[in-house]
């Protein structure tokens, strides 16, 4: 079957926003997702599963339908099911439980990929761990980030910065976005609006952890940088996903930002760094 050719970096997009994004859509969407959040962790945390776990299995939903553009058979099903166990294996058990989920779900994959031959074993093998790792692994940081006490508010903090990210750069770029950062990967993406989202990110990060956390401003300040280029890089990779699978949105599911991957692809990035610099710069208050 002929590979469909990837978007060119210039192609135009009919979409209402200088940003590519329906506004109204995409914040009516942010609205609804956030007041899910902040009601899990409000009401009972282990709620908070009920968000993740589906909105994980989603994700390598979409990247399953992505991969199959390029005829790559992902093994869906022990990859959901091991996405599951890290998830809550990371708030019962911690990091340790996280680490043995994910090997588990590694080799569960390999043997399963086994039914269905030779051809094409190595190919589906490495996208059904390399979507384990991506999506449900990283996820799991954010449930290791709320199994403390102070563990919601801990949540709250990464998903406020990240946010800033997000916002900042988009406003920033669409007002004076003029130098592209990556043209071929992602040509709305500026130096100006990586800017802008350096200064929200510190911006959010010293506030929240001073304010929030009872943390020394100047891990707030690490924090923001940190997340500012975590989010961006994050942001650029799944381009680069989207690119070489010749599509342009992971899926429609997410009014206004297109798949939910579209979505989670920064926070993915950032919630690592984030847990190692809470979990040893912000003793649990």
């Amino acid at each position: 079957m002929t590979r469909p050719d990837p978007l060119p970096a210039s192609a135009p997009v009919d979409r209402p926003s200088r940003a590519g994004r329906n506004l109204p859509a995409a914040i009516g969407s942010a609205i609804v997702l956030l007041v899910l959040i902040a009601a899990s962790l409000y009401f009972w945390k282990p709620a908070f599963l009920l968000v993740v776990v589906p909105a994980i299995c989603i994700g390598i939903w979409e990247l399953k339908r992505g991969f199959a553009a390029e005829q790559i058979r992902l093994p869906y099903q022990p990859v959901m099911a091991g996405a599951v166990v890290m998830l809550v294996g990371a708030y019962v058990g911690g990091a340790p439980a996280l680490v043995t989920a994910l090997a588990v779900t590694a080799l569960a994959t390999m043997l399963w990929r086994l039914r269905g031959g030779i051809a094409g074993f190595v190919r589906d093998t490495t996208a059904g761990v390399f979507t384990a790792v991506y999506v449900p692994f990283l996820a799991g940081f954010v449930l290791l980030l709320l199994k403390p006490e102070d563990g919601p508010l801990r949540v709250v903090t990464f998903i406020l910065v990240t946010m800033a990210s997000d916002i900042g750069g988009y406003f920033v770029g669409v007002l004076a976005g003029r130098h592209p950062m990556a043209p071929v990967i992602s040509p709305k993406k500026t130096w100006e609006g990586f800017a802008g989202s350096g200064v929200a990110c510190v911006m959010a990060g010293w506030a929240t952890v001073v304010y929030l956390l009872g943390g020394q401003w100047w891990v707030g300040v690490t924090l923001g940088v940190v997340v500012a280029v975590m989010a961006t890089m994050g942001d650029l990779c799944e381009s680069v996903i989207k690119r070489d699978l010749g599509i342009k949105d992971m899926s429609s599911v997410v009014p206004g930002h297109g798949g939910l991957m579209d979505r989670l692809d920064s926070l993915l990035a950032a919630v690592a760094p984030t847990w190692l610099l809470l979990f040893y710069l912000v003793p649990v208050s």
